[in-house]
């Protein structure tokens, strides 16, 4: 078989509508436009949302709020989980996605203090609580902002 002895379905490929071509067409004359109006002139219609001079929805419903457009998404873990990191091991955000400690879509993570940390580990995230940092150093471990 050769693409030119290829040959489609009946009915697969609908023609688009000739419009305005003589009254033996059934769509002569106006072209399906009808008489006179807005739409039947060339470049006629409405914008979109245009309710004929009613105020539109988009205007009408009450807005609140404010969206910061600089705002960040923050995945926060806690101290208590990186107890199950083995001592002196090197965390970054690719070991904790790996161990499903952070997951889905955000910007930066950070470090919460909840809990104690028995090991001594190298911690390297986005930010850090000030009582985090204290205790990740405390605990002999080091800490690093990406």
């Amino acid at each position: 078989m050769r693409l030119h002895e290829v040959f489609l379905p009946g009915g697969f490929k609908k023609l688009p509508k000739r419009v305005g071509r003589g009254h033996g067409s059934g769509q002569g004359k106006t072209a399906g436009r009808g008489h006179k109006g807005q739409n039947s002139r060339s470049g006629g219609g409405v914008r979109p949302g245009f309710e004929g001079g009613q105020m539109p929805l988009q205007r009408r419903v009450p807005k609140r709020g404010f969206n910061n457009i600089f705002s960040q998404k923050v995945a926060v873990v806690n101290l208590d989980c990186l107890n199950i990191f083995e001592n002196g091991s090197f965390i970054d955000v690719e070991v904790l996605k790996k161990h499903k400690k952070v997951k889905g879509n955000f910007d930066i993570v950070k470090i919460l203090a909840r809990g104690e940390l028995d090991k001594k580990l190298t911690v390297k995230v986005g930010s850090f609580s000030k009582n985090a940092k204290q205790k990740i150093e405390a605990a002999g471990g080091k800490v690093e902002v990406v």
